[in-house]
């Protein structure tokens, strides 16, 4: 096969007329040819540096019918999701799953499962679980290292994990969100060569002067693509892009392709956006993936121009994968696996009683996975703490899915509902179901809406009930890809339509459990202080 095209050679930073030429999936030929009128742009593909495949709500395989429209040919995929819900058989399932599509997945064993012993999970990976993973030639990472006061107290558990990556020759990714100084200094002398948890510039500044990479990360929820991405003018080789997290319906749209446009319209080096987007996960990480040069694998897209970066065709392996906005890749039958074992629950579950109106309150931010600690006063009402929907302060609840247990409750600012809740069983880390409502009967009807599908996402108002179900371990669907982005969109606008003005509602309130995140967050067993690490009193 020969392939003209005005190619992007991005380590000799120049773009010429070429033509090249590809034998049983690798590139053997390139010759500069003379200009002709009409050539697209033959470039690398892109690399998501940073994702949770699960957080699509799609299975390996219709992840990857929807983004290689977008000219993504690989990801480094961190199975930490589904390996809390589902253990060891979760990751194999990732893996497996993402072998039957022509795509490359490259999987990371998962360091921190549970995340924290705050949370009731449905799965652990322990410390040799970690060896047999890094034997296997399908893990290429110790994903992200998320707890941090282990790494920087040296423990002994998070140690021998990094020792044994390090044992392997793989690289140990990091999650260290606001560490500065001497607390980044010893995190990462600790091992973890990555981070893409950076809310300031200055953080991040701080962290890469100590040699780490930063993935710059705009995902659905978390969004630092404008704090963080004029480092890439200082430290180019540096700087990889990644979602981290990204809806179904997000992800129809655009994926690692919208980033590079953003940042060559903000007037960003070409060479230097496309290293990041394309060649920096490859070189950091010893990815198997093509960097567009003879001997590589035949993995390149072609795109209409170097702005917008509209992509015409997608190749992997020397096979097209996708044509004109159109995914060539065949849908496969994709199993279902799943850990969900508790009963359905009643409305006085959820229930507070209290004769203080003061209360701690989880402020959501929109675009940011941080939640301030913030006070307010909440309603009571015969002797029951009840929403405040004037301050815009509801009730915030946590069901352990794995087992019967009386519902965590406390109280959130900023998801802006005047009626009805949401739910999810999409709860980072440890995917127990989370709801947001204004009144204890919505929030009911909505969690039951998802123990009854075995997951999924729901929204009640006004009595009716919609869910997105997701039975494969209650994080994911095993449908059309495109399918379940049209009925994600349609909760979607539900919720906005019960008031919520946040831009993603579904995957800000996923992240309501995440632990690791400072300040405020809930988990099933309690009100947790992230700076802390301690539960808290939901009353002042």
């Amino acid at each position: 096969m020969k392939i003209k095209g005005n190619l992007v050679d991005i380590p000799s930073r120049r773009t010429y007329a070429a033509e090249i030429t590809v034998a049983d999936g690798q590139i053997i030929k390139i010759v500069e040819i003379p200009e002709e009128e009409g050539l697209l742009f033959l470039m690398p593909g892109f690399i998501d540096s940073h994702v949770h495949v699960e957080s699509s709500m799609l299975v390996p395989s219709e992840f990857a019918r929807l983004s290689v429209v977008h000219g993504t040919v690989a990801t480094v995929s961190d199975p930490h999701e589904i390996a809390n819900v589902c253990g060891l058989s979760g990751v194999e399932y990732m893996i497996e799953n993402g072998k039957q599509v022509p795509f490359k997945f490259f999987f990371g064993a998962p360091s921190c499962v549970p995340a924290t012993p705050f949370e009731t999970a449905g799965g652990e990976i322990n410390v040799a679980d970690i060896e047999n993973l890094m034997k296997r030639p399908e893990i290429n990472y110790l994903a992200e290292m998320m707890n941090w006061p282990g790494t920087v107290n040296r423990d002994t558990i998070v140690m021998e994990k990094i020792r044994i990556s390090q044992k392997y020759g793989k690289p140990i990714d990091g999650h260290a969100p606001g560490l500065k100084g001497e607390l980044a200094e010893r995190y990462i002398s600790a091992g973890p060569s990555t981070d893409h948890e950076c809310f300031t510039a200055e953080e991040a500044r701080g962290k890469l002067a100590l040699g780490m990479k930063i993935a710059i990360r705009e995902g659905s929820a978390a969004k630092n693509f404008e704090a963080l991405i004029d480092l890439i003018d200082e430290y180019p080789n540096q700087i990889m892009f990644c979602s981290d997290d990204k809806h179904p319906d997000n992800l129809a749209v655009g994926h690692i392709n919208e980033l590079a446009a953003r940042a060559i319209a903000k007037g960003k080096n070409l060479f230097d956006v496309l290293h990041a987007a394309c060649l920096t996960p490859i070189i950091h990480y010893s990815l198997n993936v093509g960097q567009l040069q003879v001997g590589d694998p035949a993995d390149f897209i072609l795109v209409k121009d170097l702005e917008k970066f509209v992509v015409d065709s997608t190749y992997i392996n020397g096979m097209k994968v996708a044509d004109n906005g159109k995914t060539l890749i065949p849908r496969t039958e994709n199993k279902i696996i799943n850990n969900f074992n508790t009963s359905l629950k009643q409305p006085k579950d959820f229930q507070i009683q209290s004769h203080n109106k003061k209360v701690r309150i989880i402020e959501a931010q929109d675009g940011q996975l941080i939640t301030p600690e913030i006070e307010g006063e909440i309603k009571l009402i015969n002797g029951q703490a009840e929403s405040n929907l004037e301050q815009d302060i509801l009730k915030i609840a946590v069901v352990n899915r794995y087992q019967d247990a009386l519902p965590a409750v406390a109280f959130i600012k900023n998801f802006g509902l005047k009626s009805g809740a949401i739910a999810s069983s999409v709860g980072h880390d440890s995917h127990n179901i989370i709801a947001v409502g204004v009144d204890d009967n919505s929030i009911c009807k909505a969690v039951n809406l998802i123990i009854e599908a075995k997951g999924g996402i729901s929204a009640v108002i006004d009595e009716i009930g919609e869910v997105l179900a997701l039975p494969v371990g209650g994080i994911m669907s095993n449908e059309d890809g495109y399918l379940v982005a049209e009925a994600y969109t349609r909760i979607d606008r539900i919720a906005k339509g019960m008031g919520s003005k946040l831009n993603s509602p579904f995957m800000t309130l996923s992240f309501m459990a995440l632990l690791v995140i400072p300040d405020l967050k809930l988990s099933d067993k309690g009100l947790f202080n992230g700076q802390k690490f301690e539960f808290s009193e939901v009353f002042i």
